[in-house]
């Protein structure tokens, strides 16, 4: 700061109490004017019908108030010496946090402005495809701004630079510790800008891991969550889906089929059945018209097998289609053709 702006206060505020006391003004000041700005862009946001200034201005609320404060007190300091003496040690910390407070808080911004477009998209699979993409990318520039600003940080401070030509004594080993650190950490990262570029999988698809199956919930940059049927969530590492094998039934479009197998007695006529089957298929909403049928697809020693072949546009709606037409199919033949139910021995 310029010396010259130094002791201009009164003699009563060039103490550590006056320190003290000009920065609570400062952080007051600026929480004031905060209030009265994101205040009017508040309302100007809200009479708007632009959705993305709603969100940049929900986004950008609480750096923008510690900004202000920040550059009221960075302001006051000019006046006060002993201020002016604790800013110099903090200020080489905070304006980078800020700065990499608010570069994320517009990433955020942009990717749920992103995110909220893309739902507007009416195919289900471009509406997952741009979701995951979003999330990937964002959350890699998160981190890499974070990194970037924790760096920052850390050159500030004045023994880094002795660690660091201590260190440069030592450069192989030292190169061979960071690269095994930093293995795993590398990994993640190019995974995930590999499954946001290639897409073996994305938000919403139906995966089959490892004799596990579920909804994929959310990617992140080291680990997937998988959302069971029964509501349990499957963290599995992200280096799982790029180096073996898993099924992905919603990978394209197109719909899923499926079969419902009942036994009944040899010498059970299958034409009646297979009408009463395609026409309780008919009136049920989750088919989708393209498959529907009734085999014999197998024969054996006290009981003949039914398969009842179904589709269904997604997993979900296949799942219920397969539960509903069996308690269809066992109660049809219960009420009219009871012979043909296999007793227990």
């Amino acid at each position: 700061m310029n010396g010259e702006l130094l002791y201009v206060l009164p003699e009563k505020l060039q103490g550590w109490t006056g320190a003290a006391a000009l920065a609570a003004l400062a952080v007051i000041a600026g929480w004031l004017v905060h209030m009265a700005v994101h205040g009017l862009l508040g309302r100007i946001a809200h009479r708007s019908e632009i959705v993305a200034d709603d969100i940049v201005v929900r986004r950008l609320r609480h750096p923008a108030r510690w900004t202000l404060v920040i550059f009221g007190i960075a302001l006051a300091a000019q006046y006060q010496y002993h201020l002016n003496w604790l800013w110099g040690w903090f200020e080489p910390f905070v304006v980078p946090a800020l700065i990499g407070w608010i570069a994320v808080a517009l990433i955020q911004a942009i990717a749920e402005l992103l995110e909220h477009h893309a739902a507007d998209k009416r195919e289900a699979d471009l509406q997952r495809s741009r979701k995951t993409r979003i999330a990937i990318l964002s959350r890699i520039a998160v981190f890499l701004i974070i990194f970037v600003t924790l760096a920052l940080m850390l050159i500030a401070i004045p023994g880094v630079s002795k660690v660091g030509v201590t260190l440069m004594a030592s450069a192989g080993l030292v190169t061979l510790a960071v690269g095994a650190a930093a293995q795993p950490a590398l990994k993640s990262l190019i995974g995930g800008i590999q499954i946001a570029l290639t897409e073996p999988m994305r938000i919403g698809d139906y995966v089959v891991v490892e004799g596990e199956s579920g909804r994929v919930e959310d990617i992140r940059l080291s680990y997937v969550v998988l959302r069971t049927g029964d509501d349990r969530r499957l963290i599995v590492p992200t280096s799982k889906f790029l180096d073996a094998t898993f099924q992905n039934w919603t990978r394209i479009g197109g719909g899923l089929s499926g079969n419902v197998t009942v036994p009944v007695v040899p010498g059970t006529p299958v034409a009646p059945i297979r009408q009463a089957y395609l026409a309780r298929l008919a009136a049920h909403p989750d088919w989708d018209q393209r498959q529907g049928a009734l085999h014999l697809s197998d024969a054996r020693v006290g009981a003949n097998e039914l398969r009842f072949t179904l589709s269904a546009a997604n997993p979900d709606a296949l799942g219920r289609l397969r539960l509903d037409l069996r308690e269809a199919m066992l109660e049809w033949l219960a009420a009219e053709m009871p012979e043909a139910l296999c007793k227990s021995p």
